[in-house]
């Protein structure tokens, strides 16, 4: 070691100690962080161990109790007392002995197969009691299910009765829900954390943080034997610095706070070197020193002025886009390429509270399609979270993304069905279509800027996924025999792909506007629309094609017509698709929405299922479909939901792929279509709301309005009923119009309704616009 290096190594320790007290808190407050993420880590941990085994707990003891009641629901059928009564048909003494001698039994019946009273006694609590009976009728074995009776929810054990081989009846004996939520009460749970007995999309039975609800499908365990699943859930953990578990981050905390120590106490005495020819300046002391000219003289040191940094332009985020069951607004007026980077970052934030990362994105044919995708890209990688970008695509593919690429999370950017200079985001997170409070959530988000930004960008990747999507529907579906069909996609995104995947189950596809044309040049892309639905009329009957198909402006809704020019409203498909998935699933629920004819819940109650209707929307449908456990579910505006075979989203080319699949069995697709029930029906009628807000007048015939002889319901607007007809007045949630529309048994029945409709609607405004 030559003399110089104990001089600079003292000089450096002398330069670096007037730094040192400032040096070690940066290293303390480091240390800090590594031991706090250490310890949330490792209490993180501890939650998820302690939660599955509360959860295991459950699991064990609901399989053993459960399990133990359908066990003696068989031996009970097979008393002699109950199997002399079966023998005899007499069903009564059946029941009776069915529930002799059982402790915890509440009642205990036998019933004809047929259910014929059961189906006329129907009311709006019978539904979960009917679809029991009908679960053991259908699978032929004991089923256990829960369901409200009443005003409680009870365990329901159903099973066929036999005397000998012959099935006589079916069995139900009711029992208290405690059978069910007794092992979730005595399993040990942190508060923090969550457990929770469900079935289908309906929690029976909650314990702990009920925050942690929407993302507790995660932990979640079947319970054996049943349809019922014990959820968990501990609070979210952020990801640890550098992926490091808990144990390590401490050693680190450690590490640096004995390195910070150190530093604090560098020796006191050391004083700063005098600096001599045989000493080289360090590389900051000669930037700090003047240039020098080649004669020695100093040059002076140049100015460097800094530019002030011009502030960021503010975005203004109008409340209005943010509807009832997705984001839509007029693009450069309320929507932007900045408006979409703050709903992606909002959206990205509410993604990280639940732990995901990774989101599938993707755009239907509007010119403004690519900018608002690159804006609402930035916001989401802004949040950290990782896109693929599927590029043009029709929002069914997009949710198909979802479900393919096991993110649980899509956003097509797309105005659906509305004219070219409208754009929006329908959104899902967590498998969940965001619609209600949570879609107003993500602008409250912006304006409370409770957004959150990464340390590090997410990633980006694109991904063509239209050949998966069409090799899953023609795995499944291959018609029996060849169908001409004329596809009018009103130059919508769906225009490429419907064709294909029709074309992939054995169709022969006659393209009509099939060109992907933002503009929508020849007519305006909404099915339920019959004036949009002229030139698939025509274009049928000139290539003598057996059925007509139409599609949206983003694929998800579809409009049929057929060979004799005849409009088949989505309500009638409806039934035909109900009475196809009921003969599989017998007792399954069948959800469609209030503007749908009054005759399909007979139709549907005839084939054997539970019909409920609820409130108009595409994301409101699916969430009432999770709640219930719905096979299957429509609206009027021609959104289709299958969960029987598919992933229960509103898909207008796989409908029309299961339409196909249907007719082919016939000779006549045409007899079959108009062999469903009908009567006298219009379309939607859109009126102009006063004042362009729909929802305030709604407010005010509800309040106002007097419907003699009708049955009232409100869940979605006003719509009554008669025993020979209905009428219906509700808010768009999409545009500032009034939607109406009107089913009766006669023209003479129609016209009635009508007017007393116009009556009502003209005393609250009388400049109102009304078409009939």
């Amino acid at each position: 070691m030559s003399e110089k290096d104990p001089q600079r190594t003292r000089a450096l320790l002398a330069q670096l100690r007037p730094a040192a007290p400032l040096l070690a808190i940066v290293l303390g407050l480091v240390a800090a962080w590594f031991a706090w993420s250490g310890w949330q880590t490792l209490q993180g941990d501890r939650r998820v161990a302690a939660v599955e085994r509360a959860r295991d707990t459950a699991l064990d003891g609901l399989r053993t109790r459960l399990g133990d009641d359908l066990a003696r629901l068989g031996t009970q059928l097979e008393t002699p007392a109950v199997q002399r009564a079966l023998a005899d048909r007499d069903l009564a003494a059946a029941g009776a002995a069915l529930g002799a001698d059982w402790s915890d039994v509440e009642s205990a019946q036998v019933l004809p197969v047929q259910l014929d009273a059961d189906y006329a006694a129907l009311d709006g609590d019978g539904f979960g009691r009917l679809a029991a009976l009908e679960a053991a009728i259908g699978s032929d074995a004991p089923v256990l299910t829960v369901a409200r009776i009443g005003d409680a929810p009870k365990v329901l054990l159903t099973a066929p009765a036999r005397a000998g081989d012959a099935v006589v009846g079916v069995a139900i004996a009711q029992l208290p829900l405690s059978r069910a939520t007794a092992p979730l009460d005595g399993a040990a749970l942190d508060d923090a954390t969550y457990l929770a007995l469900r079935q289908g999309g309906y929690t029976i039975h909650a314990r702990g943080d009920a925050s942690l609800a929407n993302v507790a499908e995660r932990l979640g365990r079947p319970v054996p034997g049943t349809g019922l699943r014990v959820a968990a859930a501990v609070p979210h953990v952020d990801t640890p610095p550098f992926g490091l578990d808990g144990l390590p981050l401490l050693v680190i905390a450690v590490v640096l706070l004995l390195l910070a120590a150190g530093v604090w106490r560098l020796p006191r005495h050391l004083q700063p070197v005098a600096a001599s020819d045989d000493i080289a300046p360090t590389l900051a002391e000669s930037l700090q020193q003047p240039a020098q000219a080649d004669d020695g003289v100093p040059v002076p040191a140049p100015t460097v002025r800094s530019e002030p940094k011009k502030a960021a332009p503010s975005v203004v985020l109008d409340p209005s886009i943010f509807r009832a069951y997705d984001i839509r607004g007029i693009v450069g007026q309320t929507l932007d390429a900045g408006v979409a980077d703050l709903i992606g970052q909002a959206v990205g934030s509410l993604m990280r509270e639940q732990d995901l990362t990774d989101i599938v994105v993707g755009r239907d044919g509007r010119l403004s399609g690519p900018d608002l995708v690159a804006g609402l890209i930035a916001g989401l990688r802004k949040a950290g979270r990782n896109v693929i970008d599927i590029g043009l695509a029709p929002t069914p593919l997009v949710y198909f993304g979802g479900f393919h690429l096991r993110t649980g999370c899509c956003i097509s950017v797309t105005g659906s069905h509305n004219p070219p200079d409208y754009n929006g985001f329908k959104i899902v997170v967590g498998g969940e279509t965001l619609s209600g409070d949570a879609i107003t959530d993500l602008h409250a988000r912006v304006a409370d800027d409770r957004l959150y930004t990464a340390a590090q960008p997410g990633g980006l990747s694109e991904r063509d996924i239209s050949e998966e999507y069409v090799r899953r529907i023609a795995d499944d579906i291959q018609i029996a025999r060849p169908l001409k069909v004329v596809v009018d996609a009103g130059n919508g995104v769906a225009g490429e792909l419907g064709p294909r995947v029709l074309e992939a189950i054995g169709a022969e596809v006659v393209p009509l506007y099939c060109d992907i044309d933002g503009t929508f040049p020849n007519h305006h892309p909404d099915p339920s629309d019959p004036q949009n639905l002229a030139d698939l009329v025509s274009t049928v009957q000139r290539f003598d094609a057996d059925l007509g198909l139409a599609f949206d402006g983003d694929g998800d809704r579809l409009g049929v017509v057929t060979r004799d020019g005849e409009t088949i409203f989505a309500d009638r498909l409806l039934m035909l698709f109900a009475a196809d998935v009921l003969e599989r699933n017998p007792g399954a629920m069948i959800v469609f929405d209030v503007k749908c004819t009054g005759r399909l819940p007979g139709h549907v109650l005839r084939h054997g299922g539970s019909p409920l209707m609820w409130k108009t929307g595409h994301s409101l449908i699916k969430a009432k479909m999770r709640e219930t456990g719905a096979e299957l579910a429509g609206e009027m505006s021609g959104h289709f939901f299958f969960s029987e075979r598919w992933y229960g989203f509103d898909d207008g080319i796989y409908a029309a792929a299961r339409l196909l699949e249907i007719l082919a069995i016939d000779d006549d697709p045409t007899a079959v279509l108009k062999a469903l029930p009908s009567g006298v029906s219009t379309p939607e009628i859109k009126v102009d709301a006063p004042g362009g807000d729909p929802h305030a007048f709604v407010q005010r015939v509800q309040a106002a309005a007097a419907f003699e002889g009708a049955r009232l319901s409100t869940i979605d607007g006003v719509r009554a009923d008669w025993p020979d007809g209905w009428g219906l007045v509700r808010a768009s949630n999409t545009t500032p119009v009034l939607v109406l529309r009107f089913d009766a048994d006669s023209r003479e029945a129609m016209a009635r309704i009508q007017q007393t409709f116009r009556d009502q609607l003209l005393a609250l405004d009388p400049e109102l616009a009304l078409p009939f």
